[in-house]
């Protein structure tokens, strides 16, 4: 985990990649358990048999369950010291370039876009890279990501 001494610090990095976190290996339990969640329950991600004669050869992960590993991503690759929070602001440009399917690896290569600072708060625009492997074969990205963060600078003591 790479830590940033405040907003100030976090800045000097702008255009730069910030980290890579570690593999993380998507499983059906992982793909059934979002079905679950968010209702989302169509036959290429769920039903096994009727997907393994399916053009994927196999169940997909769902293109918002590959999204939502961002946060934890950005949670496991850095940390800016000197905040009292920051929040979810958005994103601006979401693609799936390539299917994730169940069984492979991924993990975040983080890059920070942007840094646009108001008077006691900093929106970062970060991009994040879903890079895949399966059977040990680096695949397309599954996910590229740009978000943006609402930092607010902790008050002064």
């Amino acid at each position: 985990m790479r830590i940033f001494n405040g907003i100030d610090d976090f800045a000097q990095y702008v255009g730069e990649e910030i980290g890579v976190t570690e593999w993380r290996t998507i499983t059906q339990e992982d793909i059934n358990a979002f079905a679950k969640v968010t209702n989302d329950h169509q036959w290429i991600h769920v039903d096994t048999e009727r997907a393994a004669s399916g053009p994927f050869g196999t169940t997909l992960v769902h293109g918002y369950l590959t999204l939502s590993l961002v946060s934890g991503f950005l949670f496991d690759t850095y940390r800016i010291d000197g905040l009292s929070m920051g929040v979810n602001y958005g994103s601006n440009k979401v693609r799936y370039p390539a299917p994730v399917l169940v069984g492979s690896r991924v993990r975040g290569r983080i890059k920070l876009v942007a840094l646009d600072r108001g008077d006691n708060w900093a929106h970062s625009t970060v991009q994040v890279t879903v890079e895949q492997e399966l059977n040990g074969e680096a695949k397309k990205p599954g996910c590229v990501a740009e978000v943006v963060s609402r930092l607010y600078q902790a008050p002064a003591a």
